[in-house]
């Protein structure tokens, strides 16, 4: 029981992580130190999208989801969990490329906000 709510947790921390990747940008129009966390969390981000590689937390959750009893599974944290509520069909390497590619685009374009708004005062 507590491993398979550990993996629960992961698999939450895992989305959060996520989402602040994609959208953590609009967070630092409003708090600017948050830079500072924000910007090593997108290279992460995009890093692990467009190598193609497996994040950390899906193998801990792995770990996790075994100790407790359960399988693990193979591939990444997208392709299980956000992939069935885009794209039930299949996350192809092409479309895995086009989401890395528009994480870093919406940033560069908030950090851009950001940049343009601190020169013009």
């Amino acid at each position: 029981m507590l491993y398979q709510l550990l993996a629960d947790l992961v698999v939450l921390v895992h989305a959060l992580f996520v989402l602040f990747v994609v959208m953590g940008g609009i967070a630092v129009l409003r708090w600017r130190r948050l830079v500072w966390l924000h910007l090593p969390a997108v290279a992460w981000g995009v890093a692990i999208e467009l190598g193609g590689w497996v994040c950390p937390l899906t193998y801990l959750e792995n770990y996790f989801r075994r100790r407790g009893g359960e399988a693990g599974y193979s591939g990444t944290f997208i392709a299980r969990y956000l992939e069935p509520l885009l794209y039930p069909l299949g996350l192809t390497r092409q479309f895995q490329l086009v989401l890395g590619l528009a994480a870093f685009f919406v940033n560069i374009a908030i950090y851009a906000l950001i940049w343009r708004g601190r020169h013009r005062t």
